[in-house]
C-alpha cells in the first residue's frame, strides 16, 4: 500500500475535523446564532480539534458573519469554510476565513453517475474540468484547500481515481471521500480508501479524509475502517449531529481510537476530558436532547442497574467499564451544594462541571441557583447543568418571558393563562384559554407574537429524580419547511413549557434570515 509521506506529519496521527457548526447545523430543527456558534467554536478549540468547519459563507449574511467572526477569535485550530465549485462561493469563502491564523477552503462537486445525471445535469468531462477549475481557483486564494467528491462512496472507481489525481495536481492538500448518503459498509468503505491509496499516483501529496453519514448506523465503523486503510482525517460532529440520521460522532470515534489503541495504533489531539462539556453545550444550544443510551455521552453510558454488573463494577470497574467516566469529563462530585452555599462554592462547582461563565452570566445563574435551592431539598449536578444550559439558550433572545400565571384543574375550566413577554425591549400582556394549561400558554404566545409555525414536538423529561425535579421541556416548531428546537428547564413544568416555546420562536427568527442554496451537502 502506498503511504502518505509528508515528512511534517506523524504518519499515525489522525486529524480531527469538526463540522458541528456546518453539517451539524443542517439538522432539521437546528439553528444557532452568532454568539452560540462562537461559544461552541471556542469549546472545540479548547478540546484540541484540528479543523473547525465554521459554516457555509455563501448561504446567508449570517453564515458569512459567523465564519468571519470565528476566524478572528480562533488561534490554535484551522478555520474552514465550505464552498460549492463556483467562483462566487469560493471567493465568498476565502473572504470569510481570511482573518484566521490558519484557514482552509473546502470545496466540493458531485461525482457519482446518479448525481451527475440528475442533480448536476453535467457530463463527466465537464465535471472533471469544473473540479480542476474550482480547486485551482481556491488554491490561488488560500494555501490550504480540501476537495470532496460528493457521493464519493457511490462513484465509479476509475472516474474517482481520475478526479482525485486532478484535484491534488490542481492544489488540494486534503482529499475528502464522503459517504454522503450513509450507504457504505465498513469492509467496502475501507477497500475504497485502500484502492485510492494504491491507484492514485500522487496520493502521497495529500491527506485522505472521510466524511461518513449515519443512515445505517455505520458512520463511526466506516470512519475507523477508512483510517485502518490509510485515511488520516476524520470529519465528525459533537453528539453525531447532522443531516438525516447524522454524522460520525466525534466522541465515539475518538474514544474508540483511545480505548482500542491495541488494534488501532493511531493518535489524535483531542482532550477527551472536555467531551461532556462540549456535548452538553451543543445539546443546550441546538435543543437536541442526547438519548440516554447514547454511547459515551448518554445519561446511561456509565450507569449499571443489573445486580451482576453492579457487583462487578464495585469489585473492579474494568469488569464492565472499558473506559473511565473521568476520561470523558464525568467527575465524581465531592462538593454538595444547597441553599446556604455561597458564590465561591458555586463557582468551584461550575469549574468542576467544566463551565466558566462571564460575570453577568455567573451572577444570573447564581441567582437562579439560589431560587432553585429554595424549592429543592437537594441540588444535583444535573440541576446545575440545566441551569447553565438554560442561561446559554436564552442568550440575546429577542423575546423573553417576564411573568406567567395559569389557572387550571377541575375547578377552572377551561384553563386560563395570563402571560407577559418582553419583545424587542417592549413588554406586552395577554390572557387566553386552551384545552389544557400548556395550550392556554401557547395561545397567549401566538397572540403576542403572531406566527404560522406548527408545533411538531412537545416533550417533557425530568432532569433528576423526585417530585421536586426540574422539568426539561423541548419544543419543535415548523414554518415553511424550516424547523427549530427550543428548550428550557424549570421546577414548574408550565413555566418551562412557556420558555421552551419562546426559545423556539427566537430560533425561528434566526432561521427566517437564512435561505441555504441548493447542493449544500458534502
Amino acid at each position: 500500500m502506498t503511504q502518505q509521506t509528508n515528512p511534517s506529519r506523524d504518519p499515525n496521527r489522525v486529524v480531527i475535523f469538526d463540522t458541528t457548526l456546518r453539517d451539524g447545523e443542517q439538522s432539521p430543527g437546528c439553528s444557532m446564532n452568532l454568539e452560540e456558534k462562537l461559544r461552541i467554536a471556542l469549546v472545540l478549540e479548547e478540546m484540541g480539534v484540528d479543523i473547525i468547519e465554521a459554516g457555509f459563507p455563501i448561504a446567508s449574511p449570517g453564515d458569512f458573519e459567523a465564519v468571519h467572526e470565528i476566524a478572528k477569535v480562533i488561534k490554535d485550530s484551522t478555520v474552514c469554510g465550505l464552498a460549492r465549485a463556483t467562483r462566487g462561493d469560493i471567493e465568498r469563502c476565502a473572504e470569510a476565513v481570511r482573518p484566521a491564523e490558519r484557514k482552509r477552503i473546502h470545496t466540493f462537486l458531485s461525482t457519482s453517475a446518479l448525481h451527475m445525471k440528475y442533480k448536476l445535469q453535467m457530463e463527466p468531462e465537464a465535471v472533471h474540468q469544473a473540479i480542476i477549475d474550482s480547486v485551482t481557483m481556491a488554491r490561488n486564494l488560500c494555501d490550504d484547500v480540501e476537495w470532496s467528491p460528493e457521493d464519493g462512496s457511490r462513484t465509479d472507481h476509475d472516474f474517482l481515481c481520475r478526479v482525485v489525481e486532478s484535484a491534488i495536481k490542481a492544489g488540494a492538500s486534503t482529499i475528502n471521500i464522503p459517504d454522503t448518503v450513509g450507504y457504505a459498509v465498513p469492509h467496502e468503505f475501507g477497500a475504497l480508501i485502500a484502492m485510492l491509496m494504491n491507484r492514485v499516483p500522487n496520493i502521497d501529496k495529500a491527506v485522505i479524509s472521510v466524511h461518513c453519514h449515519n443512515d445505517l448506523g455505520l458512520a463511526v465503523a466506516n470512519s475507523l475502517a477508512a483510517v485502518k486503510a490509510g485515511a488520516r482525517q476524520i470529519e465528525c460532529t459533537i453528539n453525531g449531529l447532522g443531516e438525516r440520521a447524522g454524522n460520525c460522532a466525534m466522541e465515539e470515534v475518538v474514544m474508540a481510537l483511545r480505548t482500542r489503541a491495541d488494534d488501532m495504533p493511531f493518535t489524535n489531539g483531542i482532550r477527551t476530558e472536555n467531551i461532556m462539556k462540549a456535548s452538553r453545550l451543543v445539546s443546550a444550544v441546538t435543543g437536541f436532547v442526547v438519548q440516554p443510551n447514547k454511547a459515551i455521552v448518554g445519561a446511561n453510558a456509565f450507569a449499571h442497574e443489573s445486580g451482576i454488573h453492579q457487583d462487578g463494577v464495585l469489585k473492579n470497574a474494568q469488569t464492565y467499564e472499558i473506559m473511565t467516566p473521568e476520561s470523558v469529563g464525568l467527575n465524581q462530585s465531592t462538593l454538595v451544594l444547597g441553599k446556604h452555599s455561597g458564590r465561591h462554592a458555586f463557582r468551584e462547582k461550575l469549574k468542576e462541571l467544566g463551565y466558566e461563565l462571564g460575570d453577568n452570566a455567573f451572577q444570573d445563574t447564581f441567582r437562579r441557583f439560589k431560587d432553585l435551592a429554595d424549592k429543592k431539598k437537594e441540588v444535583y449536578n444535573e440541576d446545575i447543568v440545566a441551569l447553565v444550559d438554560d442561561e446559554v439558550v436564552r442568550t440575546n433572545d429577542r423575546i423573553q418571558v417576564v411573568s406567567l400565571e395559569v389557572l387550571c384543574g377541575t375547578v377552572h375550566r377551561p384553563p386560563k393563562a395570563e402571560l407577559e413577554l418582553e419583545i424587542d425591549g417592549i413588554r406586552r400582556n395577554c390572557k387566553a384559554t386552551g384545552d389544557g394549561p400548556v395550550d392556554a400558554v401557547f395561545n397567549c404566545v401566538k397572540e403576542l407574537v403572531p406566527h404560522t409555525a406548527r408545533l411538531l414536538l412537545y416533550q417533557v423529561s425530568a432532569v433528576t429524580q423526585g417530585t421536586d425535579a426540574q422539568a426539561e421541556v423541548t419544543v419543535r416548531l415548523e414554518e415553511k419547511g424550516k424547523s427549530v428546537n427550543g428548550q428550557s428547564a424549570d421546577t414548574d413544568t408550565i413555566v418551562a413549557s412557556a420558555k421552551a416555546y419562546v426559545n423556539a420562536l427566537n430560533k425561528l427568527l434566526v432561521k427566517r434570515e437564512r435561505t441555504a442554496p441548493s447542493a449544500l451537502s458534502a
